[in-house]
């Protein structure tokens, strides 16, 4: 039996205590995106057995959409970010993982509202969906209110900035909040240490989401925070059975690189801005297109995990959008 396994669990009463606190002094106000009457929850549950995900799971991974008004259109695209939002409707996969800045701004609750009416489609095809924190859903509000907003609109994870998911019984996902430490000596760091020692001896890939990336060419480099959570993967990584791959976003288009045995994905390509990025030799996509409005698509075989970035162009033309895939990866399983 899949499990999943919750982070924070001491501060769960006062963070609670703290939402309710603000949900009472919303009254006189707005309402919150998700006090709105709903369709059935994008998310059904956080645990999936074998027998429910077939012989060859599928899952999707991407980040950027920045959901906000359809007027906007230098900020966020809305035309690329709704094909991709149809696109994965159509993909039917196991599951949808979100990594980061899904709100423009966190502050603005109407953005909330434009993330529940796009994606309509996937809880109309009962899609499971696990969302990751970025730093624009914290824009433009105390912290306290965002995480309200967010746990509002994602109820499942609620009162937890950092999870785990299991598909099955080889499938292993951390989907962690770059926004908080990730030092060693911090709370996220040590929980998920303690997490990879306790790895399961039927895990075969571990699948680490996050919105900040290890590794990036993008002219601003990856932060201290995320560099020290690549050195804590690869010594975990070096001793396990399982294969890790890293998907991240924050910067709006598409790199791979491997590193000490790891595989680091960027998948920011879901409607934000598109920004250009320099590749150095290290990355193994050396594509020229520019934009690279996209989504990651996995396959588990029995021996792999099989990686396809897949990129939309030509997506106001009149005979509809284009897609392709641009870049094709397998990990291969260790063997036992």
């Amino acid at each position: 039996m899949a499990a999943v396994h919750w982070a924070n669990r001491a501060s769960f009463r006062k963070v609670c205590a703290i939402i309710s606190i603000y949900l009472a002094s919303c009254s006189s106000g707005a309402k919150l995106v998700s006090d709105r009457p709903e369709p059935r929850s994008p998310q059904t549950r956080l645990t999936v057995t074998d027998g429910e995900l077939g012989s060859s799971p599928r899952f999707i991974v991407y980040g950027d959409m920045r959901f906000t008004d359809v007027r906007e259109t230098a900020a966020s695209q809305p035309s690329p970010r709704r094909s991709i939002i149809a696109r994965i409707a159509s993909e039917q996969p196991d599951a949808v993982f979100l990594t980061g800045d899904i709100p423009w701004h966190g502050g603005n609750e109407a953005d909330y509202g434009v993330f529940q009416e796009e994606t309509a489609a996937w809880r109309n095809e009962q899609l499971r969906v696990f969302p990751v924190l970025g730093n624009h859903e914290f824009k433009g509000c105390a912290e306290v209110v965002c995480l309200a907003r967010w746990w509002q609109t994602f109820p499942q994870q609620n009162g937890r900035r950092w999870y785990t998911v299991r598909l099955g019984t080889r499938l292993q996902f951390f989907a962690l909040d770059s926004v908080s430490s990730l030092l060693p000596g911090g709370e996220q760091g040590q929980w998920l240490q303690q997490q990879l020692d306790g790895l399961s001896p039927t895990v075969r890939f571990v699948v680490v989401l996050l919105h900040h990336p290890p590794i990036t060419d993008y002219i601003a480099g990856a932060r201290g925070n995320e560099t020290a959570l690549a050195k804590q993967l690869a010594a975990a990584a070096a001793g396990s059975r399982a294969r890790f791959i890293v998907c991240a976003a924050h910067v709006h288009n598409y790199e791979r690189f491997q590193r000490d045995g790891i595989v680091f994905l960027v998948s920011g390509g879901g409607g934000g801005k598109p920004e250009f990025v320099n590749r150095s030799t290290a990355d193994l996509y050396q594509s020229g297109e520019f934009p690279n409005f996209h989504y990651l698509r996995f396959e588990l075989t029995v021996r792999q995990l099989r990686g396809e970035m897949v990129r939309l162009s030509d997506v106001d033309a009149p005979s509809g959008p284009t897609w392709a895939v641009r870049d094709y990866f397998e990990v291969n399983a260790k063997t036992p």
